[in-house]
C-alpha cells in the first residue's frame, strides 16, 4: 500500500485530504506543488489531473481526483477511524452538507483569498502575462478574468463575506439541531472536514466573523484540538506564513 499526494501546502482542498490521511494514520509521500509558479499546469501533472487543480491522490497507481471524492474514497477503503456515519439517513445529511460546503464557504473563500493574498503578484504582470495565466487554467479562467489585475470590487468582496457569514449561521443551526459538538452530533464527519479549511482560512485572514456564535467557536476549537490538525497545518500551510503582509491586515 502506497500513497502519494500531489498537493499544495496552502490549498484548502489539499488540507481536507491531508487531514483525513493524518487522522487515519495513513503514511503518504507528499509532492508539494507551487501553484503560483504553475506546477499544476505542467504536462506531467495534467496527465494525472486534467483539471489542473490540486489535490490528486495516487494510491498504488490508482489516480483519484477532487478533494471531496478523495476523502470519501479514503473513508470507504480504510474505514478505521471512520468519518462516515453508519446510518443511511445520516450519511445523506453528511453528503448534503459536503455539497453545501463546496457551494458556499469553499467557493466564497476564494474571493478574499485572491484579493488579499494573490492580487499583488497579478498586479505586477503585464496584461499579456495575466491573460496567458488565466487562459492556462482549465477550471479557474473565468474566475481570474473576473478578478482581473485590480481585484474583485467591494461589492463582490461583500457578497463573498455575506455568503461566508450565512455559512457560519448554517453551521450553528446544524450543531444546535444535532446536539453537537460536531455538525452531525457527537462524532466528527466528512462534513466537518469539508468546511474546516474555509474556516481556518478566514481565521488566518483575520475575518473570523463567528465570534457571536458560541457553538461555532466551540466547533473551531475542537477542530484545532484534533490530533490530525497540527500535522495537516504544518509550518507554511497558512497563507499568512507565505505572505507576511497578511499578518498586518485587519478587516476593513
Amino acid at each position: 500500500m502506497a500513497f502519494t499526494l500531489y498537493n499544495a501546502p496552502q490549498s484548502t482542498c489539499s488540507q481536507r485530504v491531508r487531514f483525513v490521511l493524518n487522522a487515519k494514520k495513513l503514511p503518504f509521500a507528499e509532492v508539494k506543488l507551487n501553484l503560483l509558479e504553475g506546477d499544476q499546469l505542467k504536462p506531467d501533472y495534467l496527465k494525472l489531473n486534467p483539471n489542473g487543480v490540486v489535490p490528486t491522490l495516487d494510491h498504488d497507481g490508482a489516480i483519484i481526483t477532487d478533494s471531496t471524492v478523495i476523502t470519501e474514497y479514503l473513508d470507504e477503503v480504510f474505514p478505521g477511524n471512520s468519518f462516515t456515519p453508519e446510518n443511511a439517513v445520516m450519511r445523506a445529511r453528511m453528503r448534503a452538507l459536503m455539497h453545501f460546503a463546496d457551494e458556499m464557504p469553499a467557493a466564497s473563500v476564494r474571493v478574499p483569498t485572491y484579493n488579499l493574498a494573490f492580487l499583488p503578484r497579478f498586479a505586477k504582470m503585464s496584461r499579456e502575462e495575466f491573460v496567458a495565466l488565466a487562459d492556462s487554467k482549465p477550471l479557474r479562467r473565468e474566475f481570474m478574468m473576473t478578478m482581473g489585475q485590480t481585484g474583485f470590487p467591494k461589492a463582490e468582496m461583500d457578497a463573498a463575506l455575506g455568503r461566508l457569514r450565512r455559512s457560519y449561521e448554517r453551521m450553528d443551526r446544524e450543531i444546535e439541531a444535532s446536539g453537537g459538538p460536531w455538525l452531525l452530533g457527537k462524532e466528527m464527519s466528512l462534513a466537518d472536514v469539508a468546511i474546516m479549511p474555509a474556516v481556518v482560512r478566514m481565521d488566518d485572514l483575520n475575518f473570523a466573523d463567528w465570534q457571536d456564535l458560541p457553538r461555532v467557536i466551540n466547533w473551531f476549537n475542537k477542530v484545532r484540538e484534533h490530533s490530525a490538525f497540527a500535522p495537516t497545518y504544518y509550518d507554511g500551510s497558512l497563507l499568512s506564513q507565505r505572505f507576511p503582509h497578511l499578518k498586518a491586515k485587519a478587516p476593513a
